[in-house]
């Protein structure tokens, strides 16, 4: 399959691979992420929940950062990263541990998407408390991303403390992996956009369409500018849902009310409605795929060929 260019400045596309759709035997979930690899996808990314109540009856995926592990050691080039990991999962140092780890593991290819979570129903059932999730946010990610880029930090907050804490080994860049937050709420943006790489949202924040996509964007651009950043510092990213043959509806945990468009057509078609998403300034997009499969994945070749024509 055709590759981007080294140094191409074209968007770069992910696929999302299944969370609750159906069960995957690990084995098959690496057969899907070589098969990203091998088609040329840019990313692939792994959901960081725990448990849904879905028509079907309770299902959770596998645990994301034993699972990116694993990705990363069966991968060699692709980027990867969870979409997003919920900092309330675990205690922030150890977050920033297990990071540091997959990206060394990777050499280099992970990208750490953070976000505060949303699902209470994990939460409860996991023993986290779900209370001021954006305070505690606040502390845990002041705690990730300074371990993260400067190997050490000293703090005692409302929620966390680190006493001195050291991050060693460290991640194999000089200021660690990347930092994306998968938020567009105001106040978390304003606690992250200093900081990150780039930011995410899902597709139904924003109608899963182009210019929906460039209302928002342009309204997270001047937040950018108001952090003190320069224009194009933070990298403005989304995930897109896309529906190939044989689709019914991706089986979500996210029971949104929204009615949104699914992306749909032929390779070509639907490489020209990823420049429409280019064109908008995304700088990378993670396609939400129904009906995900090894398959799907597969097709979806076709589609990158046409993009980067």
């Amino acid at each position: 399959m055709t590759q981007p260019a080294p140094g191409s400045d074209r968007m770069k596309i992910g696929v999302q691979l299944p969370e609750v759709e159906w069960e995957v035997p690990f084995p098959e979930l690496i057969a899907m992420a070589q098969a990203a690899e091998t088609v040329g996808f840019d990313s692939v990314w792994y959901g960081d929940h725990l448990i849904y109540d879905l028509p079907v009856g309770p299902r959770g995926p596998w645990e994301a950062w034993t699972t990116l592990a694993a990705l990363a050691a069966s991968t060699s080039t692709i980027e990867l990263g969870p979409l997003v990991a919920s900092t309330s999962f675990h205690a922030p140092a150890m977050l920033a541990k297990q990071a540091a780890t997959v990206d060394a593991i990777s050499q280099g290819r992970l990208i750490v998407g953070l976000g505060a979570g949303w699902n209470r129903r994990e939460y409860d059932a996991f023993g986290f408390p779900y209370d001021h999730r954006v305070s505690r946010f606040e502390e845990a990610f002041t705690i990730i991303r300074s371990l993260l880029a400067d190997g050490e930090i000293d703090f005692h907050g409302e929620y966390y403390s680190a006493d001195r804490c050291v991050l060693h080994p460290r991640s194999p860049g000089e200021r660690g992996p990347r930092l994306m937050v998968g938020s567009i709420g105001p106040r978390m943006l304003g606690i992250t956009l200093p900081h990150v790489d780039a930011w995410n949202m899902w597709w139904n924040q924003y109608g899963n369409s182009a210019e929906g996509f460039a209302e928002v964007k342009a309204r997270v651009d001047e937040l950018v500018e108001a952090a003190g950043r320069r224009p194009g510092a933070v990298e403005a990213t989304a995930a897109v849902h896309v529906r190939l043959d044989g689709g019914s509806g991706r089986q979500m945990g996210d029971h949104s009310d929204v009615e949104v468009q699914p992306l749909t057509g032929t390779p070509m078609d639907l490489a020209d409605q990823l420049r429409a998403f280019e064109s908008a300034g995304a700088r990378h997009v993670q396609l939400v795929v129904d009906p995900i499969t090894r398959s799907t994945i597969e097709w979806l070749g076709d589609v990158l060929v046409e993009f980067r024509r």
